[in-house]
């Protein structure tokens, strides 16, 4: 049902939560979905503007129990819970939300993401995760965290969307790549021309610091001459990471870059509060490329993909039913449980910045994985056999989710 929403008043305890939102909201499961109008595809921005990739979930509230924002959803996915889920930890047996306190590990060099205008708190939103979850400290003082005005001069500020999604990235960067630096490259708007040109100053940053990944949580719809626009991810040392979108349909550019590591999505199932499995969301973005053509990592799977480059590469939880809790102050904001294609890219991008292989470029990362996975499938990937985007989940490569989901970080 498609609804425009000025205020989205949620009553969470004594806090009274708003956002200035235009969304789709429906019911799932046990709460609702709500689309931040950041997070819609406007036919009139084809070529010229790109969306983020999150959606909030709103618990239905349970007669007796108190909703409470000031600490991380009940039922929301932790660092710990996720990697225990990915096997990236020792495991705790059914890897319970509440039972499962080890951390991700490992980073080098940096991870950049890049997003467009401002969130004035994303220093004290990283804390605040860092902190309740246990994480290492990551602030500019420390040298872990840094944030830069692409254009120089800080950009305006978008509550309840993009400034959230700079909050969620910046916290799922660090959560799977903790020991990497976090350098946040904010464009001065959505506009293709202002992210190409934060990408630039991204790729430069991180192959500066020594290498390690860019993630991009936004996308758009694939429009003619995106190749010519595949130069802005060639940056030596660096591996390129975007989301393909929340609406089943490949959603398109940049994932559909050969040179960008294409990132899905999935549902995570528990029973009792244990993790039982794992299946393709239905809105996780994946397809044919209607103009990029298939590069030659993916000569594997020419007999799915065709002339063309097939998108997700892999993927991660994004069910925004079984997402993961995040922290954001901007407008108000505190715990909030999200999901989308938004959460894969960066948690993908830190697992492969941990695992640390230093590839040089996003060709020579996904030019191994792809045989690599060949030979040693069942032992460092989930294949996902169930779920549908419009393509079935299927045993090995799909539409769907790609390769599957990481276990390890083990050829990654």
């Amino acid at each position: 049902m498609q609804r425009s929403i000025k205020v989205l008043a949620i009553m969470a305890g004594a806090t009274l939560l708003c956002l200035t939102l235009a969304s789709t909201v429906q019911a799932q499961n046990a709460g609702t979905i709500v689309t931040p109008a950041s997070s819609i595809q406007r036919p009139e921005d084809l070529g010229l503007r790109a969306h983020t990739n999150f959606h909030i979930f709103v618990p239905n509230v349970v007669p007796g129990v108190r909703n409470d924002s000031s600490v991380p959803p009940p039922n929301a996915e932790t660092p710990a819970s996720l990697a225990c889920v990915y096997k990236l930890v020792t495991q705790v047996s059914g890897c319970p939300i509440h039972g499962t306190t080890l951390n991700p590990t490992g980073g080098f060099g940096a991870v950049a993401i890049v997003d467009a205008f401002d969130n004035p708190f994303a220093e004290q939103d990283l804390a605040a995760y860092s902190t309740q979850f246990g994480l290492p400290s990551c602030t500019k003082a420390n040298g872990c965290f840094q944030q830069v005005y692409a254009n120089g001069t800080q950009p305006r500020n978008d509550p309840g969307g993009w400034s959230l999604e700079i909050a969620l990235d910046i916290e799922m960067a660090h959560a799977f790549a903790p020991n990497a630096k976090i350098i946040l490259v904010e464009a001065g708007s959505n506009s293709f021309a202002d992210l190409y040109h934060a990408e630039d100053v991204a790729g430069q940053m991180v192959a500066a610091a020594g290498g390690g990944t860019v993630t991009n949580s936004w996308s758009g719809g694939e429009y003619s001459g995106e190749t010519s626009d595949d130069s802005h991810f060639k940056v030596n040392k660096v591996v390129y990471f975007a989301s393909t979108g929340d609406s089943g349909a490949p959603e398109g550019y940049p994932a559909a870059s050969p040179f960008v590591v294409a990132a899905g999505g999935t549902s995570i199932g528990r029973s009792g509060g244990n993790f039982t499995t794992e299946t393709g969301w239905s809105g996780s973005g994946g397809g044919p490329s209607i103009y990029e053509p298939r590069p030659t990592y993916q000569n594997l799977i020419q007999s799915i993909v065709g002339t063309k480059r097939g998108t997700p590469d892999f993927s991660f939880d994004a069910n925004p039913a079984t997402g993961v809790a995040m922290y954001d102050l901007d407008g108000g904001i505190q715990w909030l449980q999200i999901g989308g294609t938004s959460v894969s890219s960066p948690a993908l991008a830190g697992i492969v910045n941990a695992a640390g292989h230093h590839a040089t470029s996003t060709a020579q990362e996904l030019g191994g994985l792809y045989p690599y996975a060949k030979n040693h499938y069942t032992q460092v990937w989930r294949d996902i056999t169930s779920g549908s985007n419009g393509h079935p989940c299927t045993t090995g490569w799909d539409f769907v989710t790609g390769i599957g989901t990481p276990i390890t970080l083990v050829g990654k």
